[in-house]
């Protein structure tokens, strides 16, 4: 969410910056300032009064030790009156401060300078590329059909049991997958986060917290009795761990790694994109989140998409890294990479991670702020996350990539967690 004073300062350079994530800004920002405008003109009326209450209260004293009865009972009257004012006008601030809050969480992150004009993903920016392409025989398969064929996902099984887009892994699959979620956090081990294991469903502040609320609330599953909503990322209960907390400049920067189950609705999805394991409605994916100091996001943002692109270099798939443009970035983002895998049978580029930097826009909404040494003044910290990694497209793109007439090749760096060197 972003600080009123920073709208205040400046609401034509926010209207400009924010027409790059293609949001017109300017009936919004106005309502924004005149809703502000009368928040403080009623608080300014409000302590007006409580100050003349408190100049009453004290006169009627010394009107009643002066034995002046009828002025003193006639101030006891406008003090009566005073405290019903006061009370009507706290119950107007609350509301304007209501009104103005849902007004500021309408509002997107401002996207970071280097953020490109566009309108979708065909307008994302480039930034490097690494990885060979595989030379494969004649008449591969796609993964869907791999999985058939080897007997390690079963997307029909699934479909029994719950619905489509909620596959069921099995033997080598399920071996599989877990060898890469143990990968995975192994690697954000030694790069120095701490391991979270947090909840799989979350309160609605929780889901307000990191921006998720109300933006995203048709695509979230949700809980209606107990007004829980299942997570679409280990980004929402890692983040809020920090909700309200006040951290010590020493403790930054905080490096939490999470690997979690994840759910999306995925409202409106269909055709051919949606196939196998391109888009399911449940997923497994490891997530590093950070805190970081205002002054370091930016390169702590640089230092994380590193990590990431180690891990995809070290299962030796073909990457992308995407700088993506205003009418693709998220709601919540100042700036996001996004990591794309070729999957060689698909013959088509699938993102894998998003890693992104919001600026103070969650901490903001979290109220998680740090104090620097010596100094009681707190100051507004800066949040950052990114998959490592989503697994499900990995795990297509590795299948796809390496399957050979004898069978599905396992990636060097994962046969110590496999047990196995193929899937045959």
């Amino acid at each position: 969410m972003l600080n009123i004073k920073r709208i205040q300062k400046d609401p034509a350079e926010i209207i400009k910056l924010l027409k790059t994530k293609n949001f017109d800004a300017g009936e919004i920002i106005k309502q924004i300032i005149n809703c502000d405008k009368k928040r403080r003109e009623i608080l300014q009326d409000t302590e007006k009064k409580k100050s003349e209450l408190n100049k009453l209260s004290k006169e009627i004293g010394n009107l009643f030790r002066e034995k002046r009865i009828d002025e003193a009972n006639l101030a006891k009257e406008k003090t009566g009156k005073l405290k019903e004012d006061i009370k009507k006008l706290d119950k107007k601030v609350v509301e304007t401060e209501k009104k103005l809050n849902n007004l500021l969480i309408q509002v997107p992150n401002i996207p970071h300078e280097s953020v490109p004009f566009g309108n979708s993903e065909e307008d994302n920016e480039k930034i490097r590329s690494g990885g060979e392409f595989p030379e494969l025989p004649g008449n591969v398969l796609p993964h869907w059909e791999l999985t058939v064929k080897y007997d390690i996902i079963d997307f029909e099984l699934g479909n029994k049991i719950t619905g489509a887009g909620f596959p069921v892994y099995k033997g080598k699959g399920a071996k599989f997958q877990r060898a890469l979620i143990n990968f995975f956090l192994d690697e954000g081990l030694k790069a120095g986060y701490l391991e979270i294991q947090p909840p799989i469903v979350v309160n609605e502040d929780s889901g307000y917290g990191t921006g998720q609320l109300p933006d995203k609330d048709g695509q979230m599953y949700y809980i209606q009795t107990d007004n829980l909503y299942l997570i679409p990322t280990a980004e929402v209960p890692v983040t809020n761990i920090y909700r309200d907390v006040i951290l010590d400049v020493d403790e930054l920067p905080v490096k939490n790694i999470a690997y979690t189950p994840c759910f999306r609705r995925e409202a409106g999805s269909y055709g051919k994109d949606v196939r196998g394991l391109n888009r399911l409605h449940q997923f497994d994916k490891v997530e590093i989140v950070q805190i970081q100091h205002p002054g370091k996001s930016y390169e702590t943002l640089e230092e994380m998409t590193v990590h990431i692109e180690g891990l995809i270099q070290k299962l030796e798939l073909p990457y992308r890294i995407m700088r993506l443009c205003g009418g693709d970035i998220s709601f919540t983002s100042a700036l996001t990479y996004d990591f794309e895998v070729f999957a060689a049978a698909q013959k088509k580029w699938l993102e894998v991670s998003s890693v992104s930097n919001f600026e103070s826009f969650q901490a903001n909404r979290l109220k998680l702020r740090f104090k620097e040494k010596g100094s009681k003044k707190t100051y507004i910290a800066h949040t950052l996350n990114g998959s490592a990694l989503a697994l499900p497209r990995i795990f297509a793109a590795l299948i796809e990539n390496n399957q050979t007439p004898e069978g599905i090749v396992i990636p060097k760096i994962l046969r110590p967690y496999t047990g196995f060197d193929i899937i045959g």
